[in-house]
């Protein structure tokens, strides 16, 4: 994994985790860097993260619990060079994160696309919170009628519960706010992939801080203590 890597596995797990987690810039980290004698230019910080945020991603997913019964839904907008693109987002009654799809179209195949990731990896709902966009709800029906044909007991599953409400979606776009506020010192992406990879080293580390893996049921870790976990550097 750290193969031909010029500096040491500890240093470039540090980069990555700092900017995933923390509001920096590259050129932050560049200079932080350089105060503790290590000289790396900012652009090749940016390559450890493309190339490693990924990998923690999958390793954390691997061992990740799934949601609780109640969810909300929403999307954001992100800008990606000079277009708006979205990023599909569900979090549960807990404030955990259920699921997020990065899209660069928001209408139903979007929505589907999505909902079906998040009932792949998730338990089914009991609730689901939505704005009044009509193509999520749409989206919405048509996965819970597949996933109920799909139902491997034989039991018949009841439609699951939507609400819609003027203020009832609160709870989700606060949670957007930490996402918003991490990207901000990053300038906008350049590009789809790279947006796509970020955002979700950006969401995998929040749902390291909110212990929402089978590791952290004994005991809470630090971030710290997670990286090591996921991806030994000895």
């Amino acid at each position: 994994m750290f193969k031909y890597r010029r500096f040491p596995p500890s240093v470039i797990l540090l980069c990555v985790r700092w900017y995933l987690a923390y509001c920096l810039s590259l050129r932050n980290l560049e200079e932080m860097m350089q105060e503790r004698g290590i000289s790396v230019d900012h652009a090749t910080i940016h390559r450890w993260i493309i190339r490693y945020a990924p990998l923690i991603a999958k390793a954390f997913n691997s061992q990740r619990k799934p949601a609780g019964k109640n969810w909300f839904v929403d999307e954001t907008y992100i800008k990606v060079g000079q277009r708006w693109t979205y990023l599909y987002r569900a979090i549960d009654d807990k404030g955990q994160t259920v699921e997020f799809l990065f899209s660069e179209k928001r209408n139903i195949r979007a929505a589907r696309l999505f909902f079906r990731k998040a009932f792949e990896r998730n338990d089914r709902p009991e609730s689901i919170t939505l704005d009044r966009y009509q193509a999520n709800h749409t989206a919405l029906v048509a996965i819970d009628n597949e996933h109920r044909l799909r139902n491997e007991n034989g039991k018949l599953l009841s439609p699951i519960k939507v609400h819609t409400g003027k203020y009832l979606n609160n709870r989700i776009e606060q949670s957007h706010r930490c996402i918003k506020r991490r990207i901000k010192p990053m300038l906008g992406f350049k590009s789809n992939a790279c947006a796509n990879i970020i955002l979700s080293g950006i969401e995998t580390i929040q749902m390291m801080l909110q212990g929402q893996a089978d590791y952290a049921r004994s005991a809470p870790l630090n971030l710290k203590q997670q990286f090591e976990m996921l991806i030994p550097v000895k």
